[in-house]
C-alpha cells in the first residue's frame, strides 16, 4: 500500500495533542522526531519524554484526503499563527522484507558471529548466534550491543554464570552460552523483550540454560559475569540494584552510554569497581571493571 507521511513541527508541551489529532483524523501510525538534534535518553518505566522542538511524524493512506487534515491543523489555535509541516510521498514497500535484507551476518571478536535466522552461516566452525530480534532491541548492528558482544567473547570462560540486564532480544546472554558460560539470568521491563528473548534462546538451543524474568520477579544471585546495556541514566539509578549482581571479583559491562556520560556512570560505580580503559565507538562507550574483593 502506497502512503503519505505528515510531518508537523510543533513543541514538547502540543506533542502529544498534535498525536492525538492526527489519530483522530485518520492516521495509521504516529512517529515522533527531534527537529534538533538534540540528545534524550531513556526515561524510567512510565515516563514519556518530548523534545523540545518535537516534529510529530503521521502515516497516513495515500489516498486520504490531506488537504482537510493541513485545513484541521490550521484551525487549532496554536497553529493559527503559523503552521509548519511537510507532506512526503513514501515508496510503497514490504517494509519487514526491507529490513531483513539489509540485516546480514556480522563477526564479533575472534570467535563469534550473530546470524539472521533467515540467513545461512558464514562459518559453520565459528560460534554462531542465529538471531530474530522481533520487537526487542539487540541485533549487534548498533554500537553499544557491538561493543559488548566484542568483549563477550574476551572473557567469558567455561562454567561462568552471567546475568543480562536489560537483555532485549537476548543477544548477550544468549553470546555467553554459545562461548561456554553455564547459565544466564536475563532481566527486562519489557514483556516482549522476555518473549524475543525466550524464542531465540530456543533457536539456538540453549532454552534449558537461560532464566528470563521481569523486574518484579528477579532472583537473588551474585554472577561471574554481569552486562548492562541500557542507558547511562537508568544504568546510574540502579546502581544499587546491578552491582549487587556482581559476586567480589566479578566482571562488569556497561553500556548504552555516550561518551559525554562516561564519568557520571563511573562515578555511580566507582565504590566497588576498578574500572578498565574506555572503549569508545561512534560516539558510546563501554565501560568494563572488577569488583572489589573486600
Amino acid at each position: 500500500m502506497p502512503w503519505i507521511q505528515l510531518r508537523v513541527n510543533t513543541t514538547e508541551l502540543k506533542a502529544e495533542q498534535v498525536s492525538d489529532m492526527l489519530m483522530g483524523w485518520g492516521a495509521q501510525a504516529v512517529s515522533f522526531l527531534d527537529a534538533h538534534d538534540t540528545p534524550i535518553y531513556e526515561p524510567m518505566p512510565g515516563e514519556v519524554i518530548y523534545w523540545t522542538n518535537t516534529i510529530v511524524v503521521g502515516l497516513f493512506d495515500a489516498e486520504h484526503p490531506m488537504a482537510e487534515v493541513i485545513s484541521q491543523l490550521q484551525n487549532v489555535s496554536f497553529f493559527k499563527h503559523g503552521l509548519e509541516y511537510k507532506l512526503e510521498q513514501l515508496e510503497d514497500k514490504d517494509w519487514e522484507r526491507e529490513w531483513m535484507d539489509n540485516f546480514h551476518p556480522i563477526k564479533f571478536g575472534e570467535r563469534l558471529w550473530v546470524c539472521p535466522s533467515w540467513r545461512d552461516i558464514p562459518d559453520p566452525t565459528a560460534v554462531n548466534v542465529m538471531l530474530d530480534p522481533g520487537l526487542a532491541f539487540g541485533t549487534g548492528t548498533h554500537p553499544t550491543t557491538a561493543l559488548c558482544m566484542q568483549w563477550l567473547d574476551q572473557v567469558i570462560q567455561p562454567d561462568q554464570t552471567v546475568v543480562d540486564f536489560g537483555c532485549g532480544s537476548g543477544i548477550l546472554g544468549i553470546a555467553a552460552l554459545k562461548l561456554g558460560a553455564k547459565r544466564v539470568v536475563g532481566i527486562d521491563i519489557d514483556p516482549q523483550a522476555i518473549e524475543a528473548s525466550g524464542k531465540n534462546a530456543e533457536r539456538n538451543n540453549v532454552a534449558g540454560q537461560i532464566e528470563l524474568y521481569l523486574p518484579k520477579d528477579q532472583p537473588k544471585l551474585e554472577a561471574d559475569v554481569v552486562v548492562a546495556n541500557i542507558l547511562a541514566g537508568p544504568l546510574a539509578d540502579l546502581k544499587n540494584i546491578i552491582s549487587a549482581y556482581v559476586k567480589p571479583g566479578g566482571l562488569l559491562a556497561l553500556s548504552g552510554i555516550l561518551t559525554s556520560q562516561a564519568h557520571v556512570v563511573m562515578a555511580a560505580y566507582a565504590d566497588e569497581f576498578t574500572f578498565d580503559p574506555i572503549v569508545e565507538q561512534e560516539e558510546w562507550v563501554r565501560l568494563t571493571a572488577r569488583k572489589v574483593e573486600l
